[in-house]
């Protein structure tokens, strides 16, 4: 049986193994907890401060637009003059200037037209705009054959933005089209909380990095872990191998500890060289020890001098699909940045997945589209939705990469997302709906 709520870990981990797993949300909620948000805080101008966390509110310095402007090409106006225009009886107006006009020099009497463009200030006196299609020149005059109204094709101040509006709360983190809108309002610097630093420590006597001889590994961990780190928001600093060593070990998560977080890949289960687990709840203290899930169970979590310390099995799926469960929220959570989830797509399995009751499995499956369907061509139930039919016809297709195994990085490289079969479920059966998590996809 799995312990959800277990809060002591084993005193011999070698002897005891995993008897007992904490379940994947609680495991993640414990070592949230224990970790702090960084206050840290910089000033920056635009361009770098794209995908940061504002550290304060952000309020408009100016309305946008600041002038009223026109909404069309056309002839600036009274409104009143036009009344009564139509296309027998079109109205007659003076033209003020030969040349187009996008400034208020040239104001707009009684009976006066002014040449505006689009997004031109408004002149002086006038309060609509006649599109240009629903007039006709004639030497100094204008005939107008369609009456408008106060305001008509015109854009007023503050139509996109107020003066003083507020724009962004803190913690919002900025996207693209956020520092567009920034800029139009007057903004080129912005405080927002510097990106989390995060310590990344591969460790494994068998590690190389590369040219690896007949028991050696190539080290890969460490490499993808602190690329991850890097698209979720973090700072990492990729450390050399440590070997299978107490002593070592215990130098480079000291080392580490001037980080918000620290991670290690490998030695994190309860065999000989296992040692982290030992080495941190000796610093500090382990939370977590052996987790509900599949690839990668042997993952541990703890606290050391309130840094948390993330121990990744060292197998590569392992590593990545505990990173992703763990390691991620670590950083958006002591970066202040919202730990949106991943995109997903529903797609029909065409294989089974089996799975273990009481463990969450994260299965590696490609993704093919479907047939093409139409909506408009599709029979539909009373409640609009489409047909089971219909839909199982236009819906993609999920193909597992592989059944198992956690060492089979390419399982994870070749797929497009992995399905996360809960808990309560021994699996999904071929044809079945499922969520199909696009992770790598996600920042």
């Amino acid at each position: 049986m799995d312990s959800p709520d277990a809060d002591e870990t084993p005193p011999d981990r070698r002897t005891a193994g995993f008897k007992d797993r904490t379940r994947i949300d609680a495991a993640r909620r414990r070592v949230l907890d224990a970790a702090t948000p960084h206050k840290r805080i910089e000033r920056l101008s635009l361009v770098p401060a794209d995908g940061r966390a504002l550290a304060e509110a952000v309020t408009s310095q100016r309305a946008v637009p600041d002038y009223r402007r026109a909404a069309m090409d056309g002839w600036a106006v009274r409104a009143e003059d036009t009344f009564g225009a139509s296309d027998r009886s079109p109205g007659i107006l003076r033209v003020a200037d030969d040349e187009p006009s996008s400034s208020p020099e040239t104001a707009v009497g009684p009976e006066r037209a002014v040449r505006v463009h689009t997004g031109s200030e408004l002149p002086d006196g006038a309060d609509a705009v006649v599109m240009i299609e629903h007039v006709e020149r004639v030497g100094e005059e204008l005939e107008v054959f369609d009456a408008v109204t106060d305001g008509e094709n015109v854009a007023p101040v503050g139509e996109d933005v107020a003066e003083g509006q507020l724009l962004f709360e803190p913690g919002h983190r900025l996207r693209p089209s956020d520092l567009g809108l920034l800029k139009s309002v007057g903004i080129d610097r912005v405080q927002v909380y510097e990106r989390p630093t995060v310590g990344v420590i591969p460790t494994g006597e068998e590690l190389v990095q590369s040219d690896p001889a007949p028991g050696e590994v190539i080290e890969t961990n460490g490499l993808t872990v602190s690329r991850l780190v890097e698209r979720w928001g973090g700072v990492p600093t990729y450390r050399n191998v440590v070997t299978d060593d107490e002593s070592a070990l215990r130098a480079a998560i000291q080392r580490d500890l001037t980080k918000d977080i620290v991670v290690t890949t490998g030695g994190s289960s309860v065999g000989a060289r296992d040692l982290l687990p030992e080495v941190v709840d000796d610093l500090g203290e382990v939370l977590v020890h052996g987790v509900a899930l599949k690839p990668g169970h042997p993952v541990a979590l703890g606290i050391v001098e309130e840094t948390p310390v993330v121990m990744l099995p060292g197998y590569p799926v392992a590593a990545i699909v505990n990173a992703v469960q763990f390691l991620r929220p670590l950083v958006k959570h002591i970066g202040h940045l919202p730990d949106d989830p991943p995109p997903t797509t529903t797609a029909r399995l065409d294989q089974k997945i089996p799975s273990e009751p009481g463990v969450r499995t994260f299965a590696r499956v490609k993704v093919a589209d479907g047939a093409a369907g139409s909506d408009d061509d599709s029979e539909r139930d009373d409640d609009g939705s489409a047909r089971e039919d219909e839909e199982s016809d236009s819906l993609p297709t999920a193909t597992p990469t592989r059944a198992s195994g956690s060492g089979v990085l390419s399982s994870v490289a070749l797929a497009d997302g992995w399905v996360a079969v809960p808990e309560d479920r021994e699996g999904y059966d071929a044809g079945e709906r499922v969520a199909v998590e696009r992770w790598e996809w996600s920042a």
